[in-house]
């Protein structure tokens, strides 16, 4: 079930002292009131500015007289946001927005002491996040959406909101009398997850009044499922061998060749296969039986070719 953000906060424990991701959203401006709250001296707070439109003046500013009024630091990263031709505009923003928190945390003498890192998306999120990834067609990796917690450059990054719904985090700052910014994009129906939010998630209110709790379990059931996949992957990774061994691979039923390839593929050279490339690859594969035949094909970013008894990778 989704709860309340005090409910969220009082669950929510982490290492101090800690950053918040402050967009200057209804979200993030929650969050950071909720946690300098909760823990006053303990928490700064990191904006990016993408300054991909004409609002982002107006979100720095809001975040710079929150974080005044608060007696919070604030330390603002611009950055380029632009996304470059073939990759979507979310998953641009959110790349620079990683490097930006990165960046800040490594550079700013005031950041070396943080122990934790909190950013403000909450249950609507998950969903939206969800159904992408099953208009993509993802597998469990993609089904299970955002995680609670995880690790990042030596640091524990959570989502304290992620159970408290959109509707309940607007509430509480209007009760509050807190003011916060809408981010005009938002309602810019050209971005697949703002359809989702517009049409589909109001679809899903009238027909399954509990889909947040619903999403929710699946996607905590698909991390579990993905945890016990990179298990095998790794088990599977250590006997094939690295870079792995053709002859290995082919004592393993197809399933675990894909599993162990695509964890390979993404552990130790940063990219994905698609599934006609990961099929193809598999064909190849079961097709080596003898020395002379080759190997070379287009892999996510790069080959993947045969170099004697194994697999090797390369870019170009």
């Amino acid at each position: 079930m989704t709860i309340s953000v005090d409910a969220a906060m009082a669950a929510f424990s982490p290492k101090l002292p800690l950053a918040v991701g402050l967009s200057g959203g209804a979200d993030s401006t929650a969050l950071l009131l909720a946690a300098s709250r909760k823990y006053p001296g303990q928490v700064s707070a990191i904006h990016v500015n993408h300054g991909l439109q004409a609002a982002a003046a107006s979100f720095e500013r809001h975040c710079v007289q929150l974080c005044n009024a608060l007696g919070v630091p604030l330390f603002v990263q611009r950055v380029d946001g632009r996304h470059a031709s073939g990759q979507s505009p979310e998953d641009a923003a959110r790349q620079a927005r990683y490097q930006a928190f990165d960046a800040a945390l490594a550079s700013e003498p005031a950041l070396a002491a943080i122990k934790t890192v909190a950013l403000a998306q909450h249950a609507d999120d998950q969903v939206e996040t969800m159904l992408l990834a099953l208009s993509r067609g993802s597998g469990v990796a993609g089904i299970a959406a955002m995680p609670a917690h995880w690790q990042r450059q030596g640091r524990v990054w959570c989502r304290p909101l992620l159970q408290v719904s959109s509707h309940d985090v607007r509430d509480w700052l209007r009760q509050g009398g807190h003011a916060w910014i809408e981010d005009p994009s938002n309602t810019d129906q050209r971005f697949t997850r703002n359809r989702i939010r517009a049409q589909l998630l109001p679809a899903l209110q009238a027909v399954f009044p509990s889909y947040r709790e619903t999403f929710g379990r699946t996607a905590a059931n698909a991390a579990q499922a993905d945890e016990l996949l990179q298990e095998i992957a790794k088990q599977d990774l250590a006997a094939t061998g690295l870079p792995p061994t053709i002859q290995r691979l082919q004592t393993l039923t197809r399933s675990r060749q894909a599993n162990v390839l695509r964890y390979w593929l993404r552990i130790h050279h940063q990219t994905t296969p698609s599934a006609a490339q990961l099929a193809e690859l598999l064909d190849q594969i079961a097709a080596c039986t003898t020395r002379g035949h080759r190997l070379r094909l287009k892999v996510g970013r790069g080959f993947v070719l045969r170099q004697g008894a194994m697999l090797a990778w390369s870019a170009a």
